[in-house]
């Protein structure tokens, strides 16, 4: 735990390194099965070999979750207050949905969840295929990268909006019949107060909760998830141009607080058509607009928690 000995921007810079670096390990590690599941996805389609890859770079990305979190904890003071209501076992699937603040969630929750759930596939904005190591492995992972088209786009051919709806069904088919945990965002994007006051969300801590990618997931492998693990993330506040996710990688985040439940999905709502039947469509927003404002009114003494550090860990996750 260098931190008690260093300044806070050489702890951000070292952590920052060490993960590149590891990065760089892990996609020379992954590139043999990228390039074996390139060859049986197109030219020669071989369903099984293909699964086979899946599962020698999902092992790796498995590994990639545990070499940060040995760098984080090497580096960092870490203290972090994480508590899972529930039963999760690792052999089943589930839909995980989160609050998204920054992009240190992503790490956040593969490090919170490690050992406890399958390795995560989350729902990508579709620039992140051209970042380096990043977006290459993502696709040989499956994960489903999303598109964003400008109001004027959608005005000018409406049909635009059904792109992430394909996507999100494709994704879906793939792990139809196999154990998987879904991560979704509702939010669609990043929160800040800007972008809450700006859609005039009626939430404090969170933007409106988009329904329709999860409709369309619980349509498709509803049955197969054994239940939404519903986790709140809260950091305390950040100041300066890095935001979140420099003063998480500074070990100034050390107390941040992972909240999680596991909660039944209605039987009801794994059946309907989102896109035509009105009735249907109400239910489901009804059902996660109630989630979400719990979530926004836990979210306050969450972040009140992060702020003092107070509380801990319960056992289930006392190795943070």
């Amino acid at each position: 735990m260098l931190s008690i000995l260093l300044p806070a921007p050489l702890i951000g810079v070292l952590t920052l390194g060490l993960m590149l670096c590891w990065l760089l390990a892990i996609g020379v590690m992954l590139a043999p099965g990228i390039l074996l599941k390139a060859i049986f996805a197109y030219p020669v389609p071989v369903p099984a070999a293909r699964d086979l890859c899946t599962r020698y770079l999902t092992g790796v990305a498995d590994l990639w979750t545990a070499g940060n979190a040995v760098i984080v904890r090497l580096l960092q003071d870490l203290r972090w207050q994480v508590t899972i209501a529930g039963a999760i076992e690792p052999g089943r699937s589930y839909l995980l949905m989160a609050n998204h603040q920054s992009w240190a969630d992503i790490l956040v929750l593969c490090d919170a969840f490690q050992g406890r759930i399958r390795f995560p596939r989350f729902f990508l904005k579709r620039e992140l295929i051209w970042v380096p190591i990043i977006g290459v492995a993502c696709w040989a992972l499956d994960m489903p990268f999303m598109k964003r088209h400008s109001r004027e786009a959608l005005a000018r051919n409406p049909e635009l909006r059904s792109d992430d709806l394909r996507a999100t069904r494709e994704f879906c088919e793939k792990y139809r019949r196999q154990p998987i945990t879904a991560i979704m965002f509702p939010e669609g994007t990043r929160f800040t107060e800007a972008k809450r006051d700006g859609k005039q969300s009626p939430y404090r801590h969170l933007l409106r909760a988009k329904s329709a990618g999860m409709a369309f997931t619980l349509n498709a492998m509803g049955e197969q998830f054994a239940g939404l693990i519903d986790v709140s993330i809260a950091y305390k506040p950040a100041a300066g141009a890095g935001g979140i996710v420099w003063s998480w990688l500074c070990g100034q985040q050390q107390t941040l607080v992972v909240q999680a439940e596991l909660r039944p999905i209605p039987a009801e709502l794994m059946h309907g058509d989102y896109d035509t039947d009105a009735e249907y469509r109400g239910r489901f927003q009804a059902w996660l607009n109630g989630l979400w404002a719990r979530k926004d009114a836990h979210l306050g003494l969450l972040k009140a928690q992060a702020l003092d550090g107070i509380g801990g860990s319960t056992p289930a996750a006392s190795r943070h």
